[in-house]
């Protein structure tokens, strides 16, 4: 395949990933990856855009009925940059981009495959950013934390963060449903459970995130028992050392966010999953670790989890000029 032509449209290309080859839930590893640039030559900036869970790159296309969908606002508002909207669903509904030996590499599939096969087909300047809502958030902010070397800035609209907020309180909840429908095993739970979202049948989204988030930060393994809801101190502290907010606290991380040039963090007051209380937290660790207060944008919008559509749009105009600059 030549190389797209740079028009002002968006771009259906696919990707083939050696990282996400035999992945252990036989998820495919040709994914599709949608491409904008601005019209003319460039180079522009590239801003990586991460769904959320259980979202796929395809879905950023759908809108309401009267509305526009983002891509195309996008096209409407001509952003300085180019912009690549990246999937990475799983048939456990999503990866936090991360690597794990109980879903795939999804972390190496973006940033050492994806990235550069962009930058070798696209007028691209050097100069990224991640971009992301919910699942999409935290992979913005921890990917970013992981490779500055790659990423100059992201953006996170409620991202998962301050775990004890965001999840612990599912754990509970998880059992119980468990326990009254599905005699207490996971095995139980997903047995058939594709056959009956596949026919529109409500699904149990709390059972399906717990399940998700433990295969992402501890292989799979739960991270309370089962019966009770007990926390298992070991796991659960393999997941709080996934959390953004205690990642940005370690030096390392400190440094990486140091280095970026861009960072907006934001959510809804009203967010369902508390994630306003976690952008909070980040934020204060972000100018913890020492980032200026110029590089950072942080807002509490008045809406919930899934008020994010201006935003979005916001953010990635934001994003294209610092990264310009």
């Amino acid at each position: 395949m030549g190389t797209p032509r740079v028009s002002g449209r968006w771009q259906e290309l696919a990707f083939a990933s050696e990282a996400l080859a035999g992945n252990p839930l036989g998820d495919p590893h040709v994914r599709p990856v949608y491409v904008w640039a601005p019209a003319g030559e460039g180079p522009w900036p590239v801003v990586y855009v991460l769904q959320g869970f259980t979202g796929t790159a395809p879905s950023w296309f759908n809108a309401r009925a009267w509305q526009r969908s983002v891509p195309e606002q996008i096209e409407e508002r001509a952003p300085g940059a180019i912009l690549v909207l990246v999937d990475a669903f799983t048939a456990i509904g999503g990866s936090q981009f991360l690597d794990s030996p109980a879903i795939g590499d999804y972390h190496t599939y973006l940033c050492d495959e994806l990235v550069p096969w962009i930058d070798s087909r696209m007028p691209s300047s050097g100069v990224r950013a991640l971009h992301g809502h919910s699942s999409g958030g935290y992979g913005a902010m921890v990917n970013a934390m992981l490779r500055p070397d790659l990423f100059a800035g992201f953006a996170s609209h409620a991202g998962d963060a301050l775990f004890e907020n965001s999840y612990e309180h599912e754990f509970a909840e998880a059992v119980r449903s468990l326990r009254d429908s599905y005699d207490g095993s996971y095995e139980r739970f997903w047995d058939g459970f594709h056959a009956r979202a596949a026919l529109g049948k409500k699904i149990d989204h709390t059972l399906v995130n717990v399940y998700a988030m433990a295969a992402a930060y501890s292989g799979g393994e739960l991270p309370f028992d089962v019966e009770t809801g007990e926390l298992r101190q070991d796991v659960w502290e393999r997941w709080l050392a996934w959390d953004p907010v205690r990642m940005a606290r370690q030096p390392q991380y400190a440094e990486a966010l140091r280095a970026m040039r861009a960072i907006w963090i934001g959510a809804g007051k009203k967010d369902e999953f508390h994630a306003d209380l976690g952008a909070t937290a980040f934020h204060r660790a972000v100018l913890a670790a020492g980032v200026d207060e110029s590089v950072v944008h942080f807002e509490l919008h008045d809406g919930g989890h899934f008020d994010t559509a201006w935003t979005v749009l916001e953010a990635v105009e934001w994003l294209a000029e610092r990264l310009a600059g």
